[in-house]
């Protein structure tokens, strides 16, 4: 069974590769808003506090994959998967 700790970590891991390779078309406060949620998310990781890392973590997807669905970002084929953008 995951732990809190485990899924944080795993969030974090799966989000990492969308900031590096995110192209940002429209919505740029949008895309801040999911970067600051990311870094929020790593930095209560290295706190220990799991539970709003994990928190952060799918926040900052929740808002990279509506920007994904407006086509105001734009992720490699590869990563399109993680969300539920077309």
């Amino acid at each position: 069974m995951a732990t809190i700790k485990d899924s944080a970590d795993k969030e974090l891991k799966r989000m990492e590769p969308v900031f590096d390779k995110l192209k940002v078309r429209g919505g740029e406060e949008y895309y801040k808003f999911a970067e600051t949620y990311f870094k929020d998310g790593k930095y209560f990781f290295e706190k220990e506090k799991y539970l709003e890392a994990f928190e952060a973590a799918v926040i900052a997807w929740a808002y990279i994959d509506f920007g994904l669905k407006l086509k105001w970002f734009e992720v490699p084929k590869e990563l399109k998967k993680i969300f539920t953008a077309p």
